[in-house]
């Protein structure tokens, strides 16, 4: 395989491209390489429902507070 150098990217892209990384539990050149293929192979990015799915099944388990209970809080302290 290939290496690539990328030089002069802006600091802001590389903060950026390390956020994205560690939501996706990725090193920053892995995340760097998943997007290179994303775009180069033409993937499509997730849907909405793609991704409610991947975050129900994520967070499955996990104790939650109901929206309602939630939304009277947030009333609450106003």
């Amino acid at each position: 395989m290939a290496s690539l150098h990328v030089r002069n990217v802006d600091d802001e892209i590389v903060a950026l491209l390390k956020e994205r990384a560690t939501r996706h539990g990725r090193s920053a050149e892995a995340e760097h390489r998943e997007i290179l293929q994303d775009v180069l192979k033409g993937r499509q990015a997730m849907s909405f429902d793609e991704m409610a799915a991947l975050l129900r099944q994520r967070l499955a388990g996990r104790p939650h507070t109901p929206s309602e209970i939630l939304q009277r809080e947030g009333r609450d302290e106003r």
